[in-house]
């Protein structure tokens, strides 16, 4: 039996997020931050996505585990952006292919309904099947590639943009 729940982020979960996250920093072209970060750096990050606050973070913890987590944030800072968000999704190393990205997001979409947001975006950082594969199920569609958009590991890496409006018909 599964003991994983789906739970709003709490600060207690930033040092397990980090890591999380530090992962993708040292070993994948995911995310094109270089160097790893320290969980009191992303303080300010994560108090965007508290209680009341307009962004949205959940994790998945199992047994006081964190497995991985979910949210949204700012698209662009120009008003005229405010009712588009970023989506993001990351899991352990360890938790990938359990269908946790997917319990996370669906938490998280359900969460989103009655907000005043009109679309959500994603930019994967590509070769990234997988990725692609989820957001695709939730009904995102490919806008674009930005080509040769970041530089790590000592080589350029294309990021798909994907979109979908936040409540599909």
């Amino acid at each position: 039996m599964s003991t994983i729940a789906i739970r709003p982020a709490a600060r207690a979960d930033l040092p397990q997020i980090t890591s999380i996250y530090n992962h993708y920093v040292v070993n994948t072209p995911i995310t094109f931050d270089i160097e790893p970060l320290r969980p009191e750096q992303r303080v300010e990050w994560f108090d965007e996505h508290t209680e009341g606050a307009r962004y949205r973070l959940f994790v998945s913890e199992d047994r006081g585990r964190i497995l991985g987590y979910a949210g949204t944030g700012r698209f662009r800072s120009k008003a005229a952006y405010d009712t588009t968000a970023e989506v993001t999704v990351y899991c352990a190393p360890d938790a990938t292919g359990r269908g946790i990205g997917r319990m996370m997001y669906e938490r998280l979409f359900d969460a989103l309904r009655g907000e005043d947001l009109r679309r959500l975006v994603a930019g994967i950082t590509i070769p990234n099947q997988a990725s692609i594969a989820l957001h695709r199920r939730f009904g995102f569609t490919e806008v674009g590639v930005f080509s040769e958009n970041g530089r790590k590991f000592d080589r350029y890496w294309d990021v798909l943009w994907m979109e979908r409006g936040l409540v599909l018909a």
